[in-house]
């Protein structure tokens, strides 16, 4: 299984609050932090509704 890590590089002030959902459903509370899922395709979903506040790395 593929695992990839996850960093936020934006806020999510004056998004959509289903991004916001998704970032917090990711683990992602704040500017610089990063988590670690293994990619399924309910993660590979959220990934791509918030790929601009993100950067993804396959580990």
């Amino acid at each position: 299984m593929k695992k990839v890590r996850i960093t936020q590089i934006k806020g999510t002030i004056r998004t959509l609050p289903e991004h916001r959902a998704n970032m917090q459903a990711l683990g992602l509370r704040g500017i610089g932090k990063t988590v670690e899922h293994v990619l399924s395709p309910s993660i590979a979903g959220m990934i791509a509704r918030v790929r601009h506040l993100i950067k993804v790395e396959e580990i």
